[in-house]
């Protein structure tokens, strides 16, 4: 016993707290990840339904941009204290509540009647969705030995990673070919079956039970300060980074309050939840070298995943005006090969350092976003979908690889709170990556406008023989002078405008390669961990 105990303490494995039972873990990989690829899945698939909603409700544009943000701000706030709540619960019971509560979230959404309504259940849908992966990925953890994670992550992976690729060109499809009800009501039957199939295979630890029953012997103490600090704190960081770019930044009273607070409520977080014997979250993780750095890079990671897969289809239907379904087709090679990639990579991580796989993913990661830097107005599919096809090679060797690494000396009762963490760098990274390249887009577009317009007056040789070959070649359409001149002028600035779209996309995506590359020597920093380690006292 003394043997296992010091096992697990720095970081082991041990059977009582495996969820498999009699079954073949890698069974209840493939169970838990049915909900993670719904869930996942249903953050990227509204996106290119929004206009759809828009129609629908008799609302704006940007009102309905409100589906989006309020199922991230109840989403990031849940998967914060997510590991806690797991642990006072019981995993499966948390992990069967959540499910329950998303798929009927999603009815809930699809029936929806009105804006006011709809966002009350994305609401809903966000807090049961945001408890789904950090009981997952505890369950994987303490179910396989470490020598084994990185096949079981593989499998969870698949539905992490390739989700978002297919979520645009489904949700296109389904928008199109039927109504935007579809997006959410297709989650519920995926819902009833996670349900079912986690109910009947997969087991609560007895290890994970002594641990929750120990902890409610002594009277169940809620941190309801730190669930203070932390829904305030993330959920106004949410609203800026969401809303931020939309209202001008800081030159909004409104964005730099809910900025003031967010960074109020964090800082004042990571001081009580120190001084807390009980914590809601464990922020003394963050402190580990190998932990910390894991959660950069997942910042990263997410940042990168997030932001592409937003930006990419909007590049294609706003300048090359590819419909909402083909500019989704385009991410859906990169799927492809990720699925090929994860079972890799998997094993991959059995001999090789995760640290070498994290650095040469992001290496990949940046060296996509630098050939996207090549675009102009005439790039083919087929370079666009190259493109995906680069970083959903490197995917794999980042997500998997990080989430391996992450559980590294972390001891088997901070597993959830390690998992939670985990997650709320790839969600809070793929805000931070969204609103800094739509930042980007905005700024350089002013900064593209400026300097390409200064070309733009009568005394310019260059534009006054556009002017007049744009002429002749109206007049020779049938216009009549006056008609081509006002054409041809019309025509200059919208070809200007072309331009200058497209080059504030390459200033986006050139600011995507250097996050990548920042992450190598991130990973690099990272320590070493025992490949061969067996779990002792077994």
């Amino acid at each position: 016993m003394t043997e296992t105990v010091r096992g697990d303490a720095a970081g082991g494995w041990s059977p009582e707290r495996s969820a498999a039972g009699g079954h073949n873990p890698y069974l209840i990989a493939f169970v838990v990840s049915i909900a993670t690829f719904m869930e996942v899945l249903d953050t990227t698939i509204a996106n290119v339904a929004l206009r759809y909603i828009a129609g629908g409700l008799a609302i704006g544009l940007d009102e309905s941009t409100y589906v989006i943000t309020s199922y991230l701000v109840a989403n990031a706030i849940v998967l914060s204290i997510s590991g806690w709540l797991s642990t006072v619960i019981g995993r499966k019971r948390f992990y069967m509540i959540c499910v329950a509560v998303f798929s009927v979230a999603s009815l809930l959404c699809g029936l929806a009647w009105n804006l006011q309504a709809l966002v009350l259940f994305r609401v809903l849908q966000g807090l049961g969705g945001g408890g789904m992966a950090t009981s997952e990925q505890a369950i994987l953890a303490d179910s396989f030995p470490p020598e084994k994670r990185g096949q079981a992550f593989a499998i969870y992976g698949i539905a992490v990673v390739v989700a978002p690729v297919i979520g645009p060109t489904l949700g296109g499809w389904i928008a199109d070919t039927y109504s935007w009800h579809w997006v959410f009501l297709i989650n519920v039957p995926m819902g009833l079956l996670s349900l079912f199939l986690v109910g009947t295979l997969v087991n609560e630890p007895s290890g994970a039970e002594r641990e929750r029953e120990a902890l409610l012997s002594k009277g169940l103490r809620v941190d309801y300060v730190g669930f203070v600090l932390v829904a305030v704190g993330l959920g106004s960081l949410e609203y800026v980074l969401d809303e931020g770019q939309r209202n001008d930044w800081f030159g909004s009273s409104m964005i730099t309050a809910f900025a003031i607070t967010a960074a109020f409520c964090l800082a004042s977080l990571a001081i009580w939840e120190l001084l807390q014997e009980y914590p809601i979250i464990d922020v003394r993780l963050l402190g580990r070298r190998q932990f910390g750095g894991c959660f950069l890079a997942m910042l990263g990671t997410g940042a990168i995943v997030i932001a592409t897969t937003q930006i990419l289809p909007q590049l294609l239907q706003t300048e090359l005006n590819y419909t909402a379904m083909l500019a989704g087709l385009v991410l859906s090679p990169g799927g492809l090969v990720t699925m090929a990639m994860m079972p890799v990579t998997g094993r991959l991580i059995g001999s090789v350092q995760p640290k070498y796989l994290i650095a040469a993913g992001a290496a990949i990661a940046a060296l996509s976003m630098w050939h996207l830097t090549g675009i102009n107005g005439e790039i083919s599919y087929g370079y666009a979908a190259m493109s995906r096809i680069y970083l959903a090679i490197g995917l794999p060797l980042l997500f998997l690889p990080i989430t391996t690494a992450s559980y590294d000396g972390v001891p088997p009762d901070k597993t959830n709170q390690a998992s939670a963490l985990i997650n709320v760098a790839r969600n809070l990274g793929g805000s931070m990556g969204v609103a800094l390249v739509q930042t980007v887009l905005a700024q350089r577009q002013q900064f593209h406008q400026a300097r390409l317009v200064e070309h733009i007056v009568p005394s310019d040789v260059g534009y006054q023989q556009t002017i007049d070959t744009m002429t002749q070649y109206f007049r020779a359409q049938g216009s009549s002078a006056s008609d081509a001149a006002s054409q041809a002028i019309a025509w200059v600035g919208q070809t200007l405008q072309h331009q200058v779209d497209l080059l504030a996309y390459i200033d986006a995506f050139w600011t995507l390669a250097i996050i990548g590359t920042i992450m190598v020597p991130i990973a690099l920093s990272l320590r070493s961990i025992d490949l061969t380690a067996a779990p002792r006292g077994h």
